[in-house]
């Protein structure tokens, strides 16, 4: 074969091969394309919320809750003179018997006799005096159990996240939607945003919630000078997910 005829040939091969390449192009016009996003933004807790308690037992039912209600009313009136905007409410009244471990079978149809009472009250304390926090639970220690602590957002702060979190959404969502055009080798200019459904709430599963909370756990209340606890309020972070539905011109 001639060098002639050899380049021909290679020549004609090598057209053949773009032309099927052209062809193998596929066309994006028309193209509807879902995109994905996520947005999120973090804030410094600025709130607490406590829980308080105190237990009291006694042979006689109505001296165990005597004592139950005074001293209730003893720790709710320390909060309050810590921390006047603190904001209270009770809960959780309870009161059942106490039996004693009986060894020796008791006849058939014989209640049980309870040999006590006990009887407790619940306090939830909810502020935003993060900074005087440690000198309100201590004091309340003095008289009342903290049984649990979490951190999380004010209503004020919940809301000023809301519009960052959703603006961080869309601006993660046109990012991608960019990056895609650019990949595909279209114009952002190209791209009609067709769809766009905050928190998916499509076929999509539901947000988790993603307040970060701390709980701790209290030691037996006492009637002496309790030390100040250390808390560390963290930070909540929030975030939205988002989906839009793309259409190339």
């Amino acid at each position: 074969m001639s060098k002639f005829r050899s380049a021909v040939l290679a020549t004609l091969i090598c057209c053949a091969m773009s032309g099927a390449f052209a062809q193998a192009v596929m066309q994006t016009s028309g193209a509807l394309v879902i995109v994905p996003a996520v947005g999120e933004v973090r804030h410094l807790n600025d709130e607490a919320h406590a829980t308080l308690m105190i237990e009291e037992q006694d042979k006689d039912k109505a001296a165990a809750a005597s004592r139950v209600n005074q001293k209730m009313k003893q720790g709710i009136d320390l909060i309050k003179r810590e921390d006047p905007q603190a904001i209270l409410q009770t809960r959780g009244y309870y009161t059942y018997p106490v039996y004693a471990d009986e060894q020796i079978p008791r006849p058939a149809g014989k209640a049980r006799q309870p040999v006590g009472w006990r009887v407790g009250h619940y306090l939830e304390l909810t502020t935003n005096n993060i900074n005087g926090l440690p000198n309100t639970i201590a004091s309340a220690q003095r008289i009342l159990a903290l049984n649990g602590l979490y951190f999380g957002l004010s209503e004020n702060a919940a809301k000023k996240m809301e519009e960052q979190r959703i603006a961080a959404a869309y601006r993660n969502l046109t990012d991608r939607i960019a990056a895609i055009a650019k990949t595909m080798g279209r114009n952002l200019s190209d791209a009609v945003l067709d769809t766009v459904d905050f928190e998916v709430s499509g076929a999509y599963a539901p947000q988790q919630d993603m307040r970060a909370a701390k709980t701790m756990m209290s030691a037996a209340a006492s009637a002496e000078r309790v030390e100040e606890p250390s808390f560390e309020p963290g930070e909540t972070t929030l975030s939205m997910r988002v989906v839009g539905k793309v259409r190339f011109k």
